[in-house]
């Protein structure tokens, strides 16, 4: 019997569950152009949804699309078992929070967020409830009075979100929601936005480019490419399970081998890089002939580097650090293995007794990982 918690936390997981969004089989051309290239997508109820990807990848116009501002050139879209295909903006169970933010600069907070509500047409005493119970939430109350002049960009950012929330959509489209934030301050706001989603059930629809705050934020991500998906997962699957080169290299840092397999056991593979002296032994097993053209995917943080020589002969190279990136929190070196520049980062977890790093510039170096630390890809 499924664990029911996890069918609670991870409805994807349920055959019996609904999802709440459906798109089938949808694209969106411009002339001659494709931005989104016939998709399916299932998102459920009360999820935070990622749509990640570079500039151009397709992932805004999908968001416009779901918001009714872009129509499909095919296929359908589904909110709440509803087709949406010909159904306006205004009408749809959704309410979009733009990058910008778009606040009214001559009205207060309060008068921001209740603007959508007036033009609902709902009565004061519901207005004044809802504003104030949103501005509580966000924790705006004794700013209510402030116009947007008066606010920090992350006061700002909190403001466009109540003014999103208020109308107590069953969907919020969020494009780049934290990008006009600065590093430090994004960071927290990652948190409060998760927090509010769950504590209201909102389905929540983020675009971004950002890895880290799709990581950060997401129940699941889908990661786009050319105006389709790559791959659907959670954080989890998508950085240590990635299903081919592009998303590898697009999600985190990912040094990458080419090579065959010249060993295919019942629970491990053995492949020869085009590195000599380079063998990987991967201890789970994957259907794969002998003699297939493989890649091997391997973080920079599953790594270790040492000046002692590692005993076997698998999974283990040796270099010489090429160039060191000290972060404070961790080191970055990038190791050059002939005609390779490899990228390890090493936790800086003790503090040095005098400034000098563990290793320098030309130091001999060996590299080694464990033989569940690579990814094997075919694509």
């Amino acid at each position: 019997m499924p664990d029911q918690k996890k069918l609670i936390e991870r409805p994807w997981l349920d055959p019996d569950t609904e999802p709440f969004i459906k798109l089938q089989s949808v694209s969106k051309h411009f002339g001659g152009f494709t931005a989104v290239d016939n998709v399916d997508l299932e998102i459920y109820k009360g999820e935070l949804f990622s749509l990640l990807g570079a500039s151009g990848c397709g992932k805004t116009t999908l968001l416009r699309m779901l918001a009714g501002f872009e129509e499909p050139s095919s296929g359908n879209i589904y909110i709440d078992g509803v087709n949406m295909n010909d159904v306006p903006p205004y009408e749809r169970p959704v309410n979009m929070m733009f990058q910008s933010y778009a606040l009214f600069p001559h009205m207060t907070v309060e008068q921001n967020v209740a603007y959508g509500l007036q033009r609902d047409g709902k009565d004061k005493a519901e207005i004044d409830q809802r504003v104030e119970e949103m501005l509580a939430m966000v924790e705006l109350t004794q700013f209510r009075k402030r116009k947007p002049h008066q606010l920090s960009g992350g006061q700002k950012q909190r403001v466009a979100l109540a003014r999103a929330l208020v109308k107590q959509p069953k969907v919020l489209l969020l494009d780049e929601p934290l990008a006009a934030l600065d590093k430090r301050l994004r960071e927290q706001t990652q948190f409060e936005l998760m927090n509010i989603q769950d504590r209201l059930g909102v389905t929540f629809i983020v675009v971004t480019h950002d890895q880290e705050e799709a990581m950060t934020l997401s129940t699941r991500i889908a990661v786009m490419d050319n105006g389709r998906f790559m791959q659907i997962g959670t954080p989890t699957e998508i950085y240590e399970f990635p299903q081919s080169r592009i998303v590898a290299n697009f999600i985190g840092n990912a040094n990458m081998f080419e090579g065959r397999v010249i060993e295919n056991g019942p629970d491990h593979l053995v492949v020869q890089t085009t590195q000599p002296e380079c063998e990987f032994y991967i201890d789970h097993g994957i259907s794969i002939q002998e003699g297939t053209k493989v890649w091997i995917a391997l973080r920079p943080e599953k790594i270790r580097i040492s000046k002692t020589k590692p005993e076997g002969k698998s999974n283990r190279l040796k270099g010489t650090v090429h160039d060191i990136g000290y972060l404070g929190k961790l080191s970055i070196y990038r190791v050059s293995v002939d005609d390779l520049i490899l990228e390890v980062t090493s936790p800086n977890q003790a503090r040095p007794k005098d400034s000098n790093l563990a290793f320098d510039w030309e130091d001999e170096i060996y590299l080694s990982w464990d033989a569940s630390s690579s990814v094997v890809l075919t694509k």
